[in-house]
């Protein structure tokens, strides 16, 4: 089964515990007293970040490759009068995405992604960045019992040439090993 298919059968069965509904707080921190700006949402799901980021004043891009999320997300948006650019991507390519971004977000896409779609996803999105730009990953980490997560030291290996390192906050969510990586975008 695709992986494409495997979160559209989510999505329609409502089984779908990473959608929360609440905006982590590790974001909130990192967007406090930062001015709006241009924020891409990857991965967005049924928009609960995209909301968050568009009620914050950003000019907002969200894609995801889910259909229905992305079906439920515009609904939501329409609901909150938000306007959101949701679009159907893949994030290993981000294929029509030109837009230079101030700001950049993935909460649980980038590890659901395949070895070479991971490297696409890191090679590509730099692309996408204004310099100083901010990047917030929130990831699960490999480990011996897990599907083929990434590591901790592939994350960074992948992202270090383009971004700095900010802050790494590892811990646990839901019992698996996971962290959440901020970088800025290098000059």
């Amino acid at each position: 089964m695709s992986l494409r298919l495997f979160f559209e059968g989510r999505y329609l069965l409502g089984h779908t515990p990473w959608d929360t509904g609440i905006t982590p707080p590790e974001v909130m921190a990192f967007l406090e007293g930062r001015p709006p700006g241009r924020a891409l949402d990857v991965g967005c799901g049924t928009g609960t970040n995209a909301l968050t980021l568009a009620r914050l004043g950003w000019s907002v891009t969200a894609v995801d490759f889910s259909s229905l999320a992305l079906w439920v997300a515009r609904r939501k948006a329409r609901a909150a009068t938000a306007w959101i650019d949701f679009r159907r991507a893949d994030a290993s390519r981000f294929d029509g995405l030109v837009r230079p971004f101030d700001f950049a977000m993935d909460i649980g896409c980038f590890h659901s992604l395949p070895p070479a779609g991971r490297s696409g996803y890191a090679s590509r999105l730099p692309e996408l960045l204004v310099p100083g730009a901010g990047f917030i990953l929130f990831c699960f980490l490999a480990h011996p019992d897990s599907r083929p997560w990434p590591s901790r030291t592939e994350i960074e290996e992948l992202f270090s040439p383009a971004f700095r390192p900010l802050h790494v906050d590892v811990g646990e969510y839901s019992g698996l090993p996971s962290a959440y990586f901020t970088w800025e975008r290098r000059s």
